[in-house]
């Protein structure tokens, strides 16, 4: 089992920056792949990026490129999600999520954490 807690998010203007946390506990998180979602209000839940376990791989959506980026330090159990240049269509609430292999479910997600983004 493993948990997953995210934490960071807020309330930030157009063009700021917010750093997203997902601290992990259970079984050893330097096994899993990390995956950060988001879902807005009346849509679907959409990728936004995703780190393999060994930090090897790195990539996000087409829709944050250039602006996101995702780390993992697995001494702290924690993978993060830098946001740049915010938008307000990047309001959503942005959730973590482990998987062990790729290409089958995340097995784990967290609560979520709620990011707004004002014009």
């Amino acid at each position: 089992q493993v948990q997953l807690v995210e934490s960071g998010g807020g309330l930030v203007q157009a063009g700021g920056s917010l750093r997203l946390s997902c601290a992990a506990s259970g079984r050893t998180f330097s096994r899993y792949h990390m995956g950060w979602f988001r879902q807005a209000p009346g849509n679907e839940r959409e990728f936004v990026g995703f780190i393999s376990w060994s930090d090897a791989v790195t990539r996000v959506a087409d829709s944050v490129k250039g602006r996101f980026t995702i780390s993992r330090d697995n001494a702290k159990n924690t993978v993060y999600l830098q946001m740049n240049s915010l938008k307000p269509e990047d309001t959503a609430v942005y959730y973590c999520a482990a998987q062990q292999k790729v290409g089958v479910l995340y097995e784990y997600w967290g609560q979520g954490t709620q990011v707004t983004v004002s014009s």
